[in-house]
């Protein structure tokens, strides 16, 4: 079984199941049974509530979960997600070279919106309102962020006319340690990192604490990015290293912004909105076609 354990590290979980079952102890099958009977249920059931529908211990999930090639029960729901996010039958939930556009289409969809429904039953809502409460009092804000969370970095700082107060976005490293060094209490640093363990990230963030400024990570896990920091906004996705996977963390940070920058828009007074619609409205009107 070990070696079957090996060769299974990178597929679908639940065709693991299907194909490793009849080797597993008999009370392992009855968890088997119930994953593959009604996946989606088990995706979001504890351990003590898929031991009750198996009519199992708790350590027999648990070893059901180390059976089939899992860490533990943690890592099994997040590998049964993912082999759920691009829909069932599982046979297909993976990208194929022979896929047509419309079926890539249709899958890449599927795996988006189950993936952000993942991050956003996750999310931690007192961390966002923390996190809109330091932002709204904010006297300036800086996003530092590099590669993919480079991009989110730029794409918070453009929202600047909702957060109402001065926004930069420092993607160079050297950039990025002046303007840290250089902040003071009342200014809010907000660093962006997937893994959480940029060094160069990390050092930001402990700079502009110790300066006195607000620190806000944006995360995929508790890191030691997240030991810097005021608040700990952590968006966990179904990342994997298919190489035809969407990057769904850049997708998920995006979203968690716009809640970010609306949020702190909807509390600002009646006249600052005021002047938000007026912009809105002069943007639209400079895309109208003019005439020749």
């Amino acid at each position: 079984m070990d070696s079957d354990i090996r060769t299974n590290s990178g597929r679908n979980i639940i065709e693991i199941i299907r194909t490793m079952r009849s080797e597993l102890r008999k009370s392992d099958r009855k968890v088997a049974d119930v994953v593959l009977d009604d996946p989606r249920r088990i995706m979001n059931a504890t351990v003590g509530e898929t031991a009750a529908l198996a009519e199992v211990s708790q350590p027999t999930v648990l070893r059901f979960a180390t059976a089939i090639g899992c860490s533990g029960f943690q890592d099994f729901k997040i590998r049964l997600a993912q082999s759920l996010a691009l829909g069932t039958p599982a046979t297909h939930s993976v990208l194929l070279d022979t896929d047509e556009p419309e079926i890539v289409a249709e899958k890449i969809f599927d795996y988006t919106m189950t993936s952000l429904d993942w991050a956003r039953t996750r999310l931690d809502k007192a961390a966002l309102h923390k996190a809109i409460e330091i932002l709204s009092n904010a006297r300036s804000i800086v996003f530092f962020g590099f590669g993919a969370s480079g991009i989110v970095a730029r794409d918070a700082q453009q929202k600047f006319p909702l957060f109402g107060v001065p926004c930069g976005a420092e993607l160079d490293s050297h950039q990025q340690l002046m303007v840290a060094s250089m902040m003071n209490p009342g200014e809010v640093a907000f660093v962006i990192s997937n893994t959480g363990t940029t060094r160069s990230i990390i050092e930001i963030a402990r700079i502009a604490r110790e300066n006195g400024a607000s620190v806000i990570c944006l995360t995929g896990s508790e890191s030691p990015l997240t030991n810097y920091c005021d608040v700990s906004l952590i968006v966990e996705t179904l990342e994997n290293t298919n190489m035809y996977t969407p990057t769904i963390s850049r997708i998920a940070a995006l979203v968690v912004i716009d809640i970010l920058s609306t949020s702190v828009a909807m509390r600002r007074p009646s006249d600052d909105q005021a002047r938000i619609h007026q912009m809105k409205r002069q943007l639209s009107d400079m895309r109208k076609m003019q005439p020749i």
